[in-house]
């Protein structure tokens, strides 16, 4: 089992309000998955991917990554493992503007402790996995929507991540785009990579193996997709 959730419960307080975002969430996700997580704003939605990629804690409950129980780690051990072993791709690109699309890519190499050459060896081999092999010297501005996806995509890549985490990854492209965006999971996946979408687009989530759809912090209902369609970039 790549991930375990058990009993997961998030809790924020505001002002002199406790906020129940997740309310004791169970989930299991094998390696090579592919999950889509739906739900209306305010679901938990976005608390669940933060608590998935380590980038947040739980109030309670007990979050399992490749064995290990996340709340024995150190700050240390969860920043390694959210550089080595956790791809993240967003809405936003998140791309440095005066980099080129190579550098960007590198970018988590960079304290991996390999050689200059190894570094740029791997970020050319990811970006011409997504189909940017001859934007590597291109910058962000020099690329369109899609392309600079593409570019945070391989950025997610480079390290062979146990999982990839996409928050949103077609929300700022036009609906063509995020088709062919999508294309591309369906191809990562295939290849072996396993991926979590985080989407209120059902014509993303259509495309995912299993569609977990949250309601007021809970799970309302997780199901195998029965229509998994076979797309090639």
């Amino acid at each position: 089992m790549l991930i375990e959730l058990q009993g997961i419960v998030k809790i924020y307080r505001i002002g002199s309000y406790d906020v129940r975002a997740l309310q004791g969430i169970d989930l299991k996700i094998e390696k090579n998955g592919y999950l889509a997580v739906m739900g209306p704003s305010g679901s938990g939605k976005s608390t669940l991917m933060n608590i998935l990629g380590c980038l947040d804690t739980p109030t309670s409950g007990v979050h399992i990554f490749e064995g290990e129980k996340i709340s024995e780690l150190n700050d240390d051990e969860l920043a390694d493992i959210r550089n080595r072993k956790i791809g993240f791709v967003f809405q936003t690109f998140n791309l440095l503007p005066r980099a080129t699309a190579l550098t960007n890519v590198e970018l988590p190499l960079v304290y991996s402790g390999i050689t200059i050459e190894q570094r740029r060896r791997y970020a050319t081999e990811a970006l011409e996995k997504v189909g940017l092999g001859d934007r590597l010297h291109h910058r962000p501005n020099q690329l369109s929507g899609g392309q600079r996806q593409r570019v945070a995509i391989a950025r997610a890549l480079v390290n062979n991540p146990s999982v990839i985490l996409a928050d949103e990854p077609t929300g700022n492209l036009d609906s063509k785009t995020g088709k062919e965006i999508m294309q591309l999971f369906n191809s990562l996946n295939k290849l072996g990579h396993t991926l979590i979408v985080v989407t209120h687009e059902e014509y993303i989530a259509s495309d995912a193996k299993r569609i977990v759809r949250l309601l007021d912090g809970h799970i309302e209902n997780d199901n195998q997709n029965d229509l998994p369609q076979e797309v090639k970039i």
